[in-house]
């Protein structure tokens, strides 16, 4: 037993913990919205971070699995796997009750809400835990937020990354420490809620001659539709500015492509009482961008007008502690 969970074990552990936790990572065919899964893997902590068992599959996804060169599981490996349908329920049976814990977990959590929802039915899965947010709360000196970093930092040793089985255990063993690390120090859980995907169900085909507003997609007749966005309700209060927080009614502009589906970074950022910009001017409050030094109109008008530009893992922790606006 280590100094450090001397210490906790000793201590008092902070009541409002989570009871559980499922680690869980998912490789997919990409990282659009129209992607798919296809292996899945789960562990099952405790609350004090203590693995209870394990769980992994691989997933048909009815589809060309896409960058083989990086998950490693080409066509002829996939093709008697088990549909997404099929697996599910035992699925849920980890997930349920626990908080969903992934590095990056927005993209984790999409993926899955988004399965669940073409397979009508909804996950067990009530709030998650990014430990990307967790590592910025604990501050440790970590070189960037990769998992490789992440797993570096408390010894962790990784045997094949972008396997699912092996990030989820990876992502297991250095959450633990973590856990431990902010139950010392009292901090608060980064927490964030889970919302089904409901736009995603598959809906039936309304006619040759019927008008479908939304996109089609790859597998059929799933599909989301046109999303309309209510003017946002509070006044923009200018430009962010760094080591603050954002603020209601900033305007946010997005370029280039993110690791999180586009929409599904758009509604947290609605949600969270801010204006998604459709272009770059000099009312817009911040950029988002994974490529800053892309020559994009949006990057080149951010850079003329003295915008403010932070990358995508930056905006999603910025997102957690929006302030209200101002009056």
């Amino acid at each position: 037993m280590t100094m450090l969970d001397d210490r906790t074990t000793a201590a008092a552990w902070p009541a409002a913990y989570p009871q559980g936790y499922a680690v869980v990572d998912v490789e997919t065919t990409g990282l659009a919205r129209d992607d798919r899964i296809v292996s899945a893997a789960v562990y099952r902590l405790d609350a004090r971070g203590e693995v209870e068992d394990h769980w992994y599959t691989l997933v048909n996804p009815e589809r060309d699995p896409g960058p083989v060169w990086i998950h490693g599981l080409t066509d002829e490996m996939l093709a008697d796997a088990p549909l997404f349908p099929d697996v599910a329920g035992e699925l849920s049976e980890r997930l349920d009750g626990r908080v969903l814990v992934a590095h990056n977990a927005i993209f984790d959590w999409g993926m899955l809400a988004r399965e669940y929802a073409r397979a009508e039915r909804t996950a067990p899965v009530r709030q998650r835990l990014c430990t990307i947010a967790l590592a910025k709360e604990l501050a440790l000196p970590l070189p960037n937020l990769k998992l490789e970093s992440l797993a570096a930092h408390f010894g962790v040793v990784q045997q094949r990354a972008h396997n699912a089985l092996d990030d989820a255990r990876v992502l297991a063993e250095a959450f633990r420490p973590s856990l431990h690390a902010a139950a010392e120090q009292g901090l608060r859980l980064p927490l964030l809620e889970c919302r089904p995907l409901t736009e995603w169900a598959s809906s039936p085909a309304t006619g040759s001659g019927a008008a479908r507003i939304g996109r089609q997609s790859s597998y059929g007749n799933s599909w989301r539709p046109t999303k309309k966005r209510p003017p946002c309700p509070h006044p923009n209060p200018g430009r962010y500015e760094s080591d603050k927080p954002l603020k209601q009614g900033m305007r946010v502009a997005f370029s280039g492509d993110t690791s999180i589906d586009r929409e599904l970074l758009e509604d947290r950022t609605v949600e969270a009482g801010l204006h998604v910009a459709g272009s770059v001017s000099r009312l817009t409050s911040l950029l988002v961008t994974n490529d800053p030094d892309s020559a994009t109109s949006k990057t080149v008008k951010a850079k003329a007008y003295g915008t403010p530009i932070v990358d995508e893992a930056a905006y999603t922790h910025l997102l957690r502690d929006v302030a209200p606006a101002d009056g």
